[in-house]
Formats: C-alpha cells, structure tokens, sequence
C-alpha cells in the first residue's frame, strides 16, 4: 500500500512539476505555474518522509524548520536581487547533491562496499562532480551580482587560464574512473575527497573569467547543473522522482541557456572560456563626438509632441527601482493619446524575464511589451526611443565593430528612431566593458542621473501643466 502511494506520489509531483514549467511560459499564467510547483515539491518531499525506511524524523523537523529560517528572508528580497538569490537557490542544490553523494560514499565503505557497484559509483562521482562545482560556482555569481567586495565584477584572466581549469576538471574525472573502478582501495577515500576539494577549486575558477554580463546565461547553466547533479543523486538512492525532477530542471535550465546565447550570437564556449566584460580600450574611429545633455524641460516637450514612444529598460531602471515611476509616465502619455509601447530585449538585466518582472510589478499591461524582434521593425516610425538604464542591447556597435566582445549580438534598434532620450547614471560603459556609440549620436539627448529621480522629474513636469 506504502508503494503505491508513493508511486502515484511520485506522478502526481511530476505532473505538476511538467505544467509548472508550461505556465510559465505566459504572464497571465505564471502564477498557476509557481503554485503548481510549490504543490509538487510538497508532494515529493511529503511522500518521501512516510517512507517505512525514514525513521529519523527529528532530523527532518530541524532541517525543513532550518530551510523556512534561510528561505522566507531570502523569499522578501527585491527584484533587483532576485538573480543573486536564483544563485544561492542553485547553491543550495548543488551543496545538497555532493553532501549526499559524499555521505552515501562513505557509508557503503564502512557498512556495504558489495553495494558500490561501478554504476552507483558512477552516478556518485557525477553527483559529487556536479553539486561541489555548482555549490561554489553559484556562490560566486551571486556575489559577483551582489557585487560583494572581495569578488571582482570584472573577468579575471591569466595566460594558460583555460589549460588550468580544464586541467583541473580532467584530473578530477580521472581520481573519480579509478574510483569507479576501485572504491574500496585502500587509497580510495582519499582519492574521493580530492575529487570533492578539485570540483569545488574548479567551481571557483569557472565563474572569476566570467563578467557581470554573462551571469544570467550564467545562472541559467548553473541551473542545468544542479538539475544533472539532482539525477545522478536519484539514481544513487534509486528515487524515480528525483531522477524527473533533476532531468526537467536540467533540461529547461540547459533550453534557457541556448536561448539566452542565442540572443547574444555566442555560444557556450564563448560564455564560459570568453572573459566577456574586460574593459576595452576606446579606439578613436574617425571624429570624436561629444555627449549632448537635455533638460528635463525639453525632453518632456520632446515626449510630448511625440506619437509613438518607445521605452527599452534596461538594468539601470532595476538598480534605482524606477519601474513605478515608469507606470506613471506611461500613464500621462497615454492621457495625452500618445502610444507607448516597452521594448525588451532577451538578456536585459542580469536574469532572464527581469524587466518583463519589473513592469509586471508596477502594473505595466503585457500588451504594451513587444519583444526585441517585433519592435525593430518599427523603430524608424519612433518618434522617441527613451532608453532607461540599457547599455549594450542598445549599442549600435554590435553591429560592425569585430574588435568588440558585443559583436554580432542582436540588440534593439534604438538609433533607429527619430529622437532618442537615454537616462544614465554616468559615462561609464556597460557589463561589456565598451563605449556605446548610441550616446554621441546626433539624434541622441542624455538625461543623467538616477532613474527613478529623472523619472519622477518627468512626471511632475507632465502634472504641472507647464506644457503646451
């Protein structure tokens, strides 16, 4: 009877585990798919515990009392900090997966060696391969997104770079076949935990040539890992619901990944091995233009005489938290009979889906959200391209410019329209660590500062009734 409950348990999680991830894909459904999820790991994790064999249920107490203390703080962070917390998120995964595997190494040594088969032991090494470099590799993209101290936001390369980290990587699958074919040597133990101390040295050294740009396809990978590492960690303890649960989450983190590169034109090798983010030395390309500043007077005319607005957001706008103040200039334009449509791009911000959860927030309809290729067609009839905190999806760079680490990325037309407004912070470049040519246009106007303050400035020009 147990067995069979715990059958149908196992279904039932996967099912809704399978229609989380398909509401997912659309907004209005988004909701049903966070609920159906919660509901399928409540179901796994409940069917799991009334298993005959669990007979320590203090120990679970304490550790799903543990979980609530670490995970409702996390669950209240800001948008803006939701890419970091994903990352810990995976952490958290992928430290589960090698303590398990490392656990039940160490246990079948002492109490069942005949239970080491090279298959189970195969599974263990992927397990604990996986979790440790996905435990330290999460740790460190989410202090590079945190933008913690001690961990540069910039890639950091060295010669020979590549050779050492794979170097790495192949000695620790090398102890772990001779582990496999081996694993109650007397040298064995100690060979397994060097696997465990080189995937965590190897997590570490994956992500510091890494730059900030890179870390939502990052995260996205490091998501895939974690959902492989799950697989393995079910096929040691023969749990059929970790094994779809793992597969699913590695699968959808691996599609997102190629979607998110593709979006970029590079591939996996290029993020991983690529140091994307270096800052570029400026080359001067014929005559050198300067930077042309507007008042908050003059752009606010420039708006609105306009009859299509077009507002591309970018991770300036998640910073200063302006996505409020962007709903209330939406709304004096649309007052005013003037369309306004948001542009995003696939990789603006630092998660997939940011700015689409930023706007969601502060009531933006959806249908005012038009995705980077079913609005370039439309730039050139833009009256006002009013870029919030982009950088690189706007650089016209992208285009032609071979020396440039953003070359042949897709980006959204901005330069294309008639009049553009940026608002920004600073004349520093992006993640990509280039200057953006959209800025010294002759079309393009600067509004510096923060976001949220231009923003609001814009809105009581409009609530003035200073304008004409």
């Amino acid at each position: 009877m147990t067995r069979a409950v715990a059958q149908f348990a196992a279904i039932l999680a996967t099912a809704l585990f399978i229609f989380s991830l398909h509401w997912m894909n659309d907004p209005k459904t988004a909701r049903h798919g966070v609920v159906a999820g919660v509901s399928g790991m409540l179901v796994a994790v409940l069917a799991t515990w009334f298993q005959p064999e669990i007979v320590h249920h203090g120990w679970i107490v304490l550790a799903i009392v543990a979980g609530f203390i670490v995970g409702v703080p996390l669950s209240r962070v800001p948008l803006t900090a939701v890419p970091q917390r994903t990352a810990l998120s995976h952490a958290f995964g992928g430290l589960a997966a090698g303590l398990v595997g490392t656990a039940e190494y160490y246990l079948w040594l002492g109490k069942g060696p005949e239970l080491l088969t090279p298959f189970r032991m195969s599974a263990i090494v992927a397990e604990v391969i996986l979790g440790f470099l996905t435990f330290t590799g999460s740790l460190m993209a989410a202090g590079k997104l945190q933008e913690v101290r001690w961990i540069p936001q910039r890639p950091v390369t060295y010669p020979g770079q590549n050779f050492v980290n794979i170097g790495i990587l192949g000695v620790a699958v090398v102890l772990g076949v001779l582990v496999v074919l081996q694993p109650t040597a007397v040298w064995s133990g100690r060979a397994f935990s060097g696997i465990v101390g080189l995937a965590v040295l190897f997590g570490v050294l994956l992500i510091i040539p890494i730059g900030g740009a890179d870390m939502p396809t990052v995260i996205s990978i490091l998501n895939s890992y974690a959902g492989l590492s799950a697989v393995a960690m079910g096929f040691v303890l023969d749990n059929k619901l970790l094994v779809t649960a793992g597969a699913l989450d590695g699968s959808s983190g691996l599609i997102l990944s190629i979607i998110m590169c593709r979006a970029m034109n590079r591939s996996f090798t290029n993020v991983l091995f690529g140091a994307f983010g270096q800052v570029q030395a400026a080359t001067a390309v014929g005559e050198q233009k300067e930077w042309k500043q507007e008042t908050i007077e003059g752009a606010a005319q420039l708006l609105e005489q306009a009859s299509l607005v077009v507002i591309i957001p970018g991770y300036g706008m998640a910073v200063a938290q302006a996505q409020h103040k962007v709903r209330e200039l939406y709304d004096q334009l649309t007052k005013r009979g003037i369309a306004v449509k948001f542009a995003i791009h696939p990789v603006a911000g630092r998660m997939p889906g940011h700015m689409n959860v930023l706007l969601a927030e502060a009531n933006i309809p959806y249908t005012a959200l038009v995705e980077m290729d079913e609005i370039n067609p439309e730039m050139p009839q833009c009256d006002v391209a009013l870029v919030i905190g982009a950088n690189d999806v706007v650089n016209p760079a992208a285009r032609y410019a071979k020396h440039t680490p953003i070359y042949g990325m897709p980006i959204i037309d901005a330069d294309k329209a008639k009049t553009v407004l940026a608002i920004k912070r600073s004349k520093n470049p992006g993640f990509a660590g280039i200057d953006n040519e959209l800025y010294v246009q002759d079309n393009t106007w600067m509004l510096f500062g923060d976001a949220k303050a231009v923003l609001g400035d814009l809105v009581k020009q409009f609530g003035s009734g200073g304008l004409h």
